[in-house]
């Protein structure tokens, strides 16, 4: 019995019911080998069902037919198609793009989260700040970008734990005056509730343990154009408020992305921050 009903599970397994599906042949024979964003198309003329990127699309595209756990997604798709970019930057930055607009239905991630929030550090003392609310690109003292408050003050109480902070002086519990808290008396705390430690010194110990996961504000007044140079064509990305506008492929075509949503866009933030900040892109102000 018990090795008829493992035979019977087997069945319904990704592997067992894999088929290579030739008819998805015909889209695949001009798949270059270079950047950019694919996107599997089922039935749905506005629903697709998958969008990746990769600096090799064609190498990327074949693995999916090498991995039986896609198997469900391969089945539906009826045909591929592929928008090339400059580079790695360009592929990435409009993949999460087309993600958000589309909302395919076998991507997981990228998603619009609407409950985004910061810890914002005022008067020695931090709060959760949300995004909805706050202008996080011209924002100054905000600390990392999580997907819910809970989040934010489960970092804080990381933070909390591993530099013997104190939890009455970051807000997370009420603690008496010129009293130690119980932390303090278990060696967790400095002491900054007693006295043991000056508030200043305690918001310093906070602030450097937080500088790994400083937000950046927007370093310029308006959009600017981060150029891409790729094996065969170079692209401008548009860029404002750490929002990607699109991309154009001369600098006179620029100005016509100008349009940026409100709120703050943390893939965009993600994708961007590290690049622009070092120095690795040349950059040109379009305002």
């Amino acid at each position: 019995m018990v090795r008829r009903q493992a035979s019977h599970r087997l069945s319904f397994e990704p592997a067992a019911i894999y088929q290579y599906p030739e008819h998805l042949r015909p889209s695949l024979e001009g798949l270059p080998s270079l950047p950019g964003v694919y996107t599997f198309h089922g039935d749905s003329e506005s629903l697709p069902l998958y969008i990746g990127k990769s600096v090799n699309l064609r190498s990327r595209v074949m693995s999916h037919f090498r991995t039986p756990d896609e198997a469900k997604m391969l089945r539906q798709a009826r045909y591929v198609s592929y928008i090339t970019t400059a580079g790695e930057l360009g592929a990435l930055l409009l993949e999460a793009q087309m993600i958000k607009v589309q909302q395919p239905l076998f991507n997981k991630r990228l998603r619009k989260n609407r409950q985004l929030c910061s810890l914002l550090i005022s008067d020695l003392k931090p709060s959760v700040v949300y995004a909805k609310e706050v202008d996080f690109s011209h924002t100054s003292d905000l600390f990392g970008l999580y997907s819910s408050r809970r989040s934010a003050l489960e970092t804080l109480q990381k933070i909390a734990d591993e530099q013997r902070l104190c939890l009455g002086l970051l807000g997370l519990e009420n603690v008496s005056k010129g009293r130690a808290c119980f932390r303090a008396s278990l060696g967790r705390c400095a002491g900054a509730c007693c006295g043991k430690e000056t508030p200043e010194a305690h918001h310093e110990r906070l602030l450097a343990a937080l500088e790994r996961v400083r937000v950046q504000c927007w370093p310029w007044e308006g959009a600017v154009g981060v150029v891409e140079e790729g094996p065969l064509k170079t692209q401008i990305h548009v860029i404002n408020n750490w929002f990607y506008l699109g991309s154009v492929d001369d600098i006179s075509e620029a100005g016509k992305l100008t349009s940026t949503p409100q709120g703050f866009d943390s893939d965009g933030y993600k994708i961007l921050c590290k690049p622009i900040v070092s120095g690795k892109f040349p950059i040109v102000p379009l305002g």
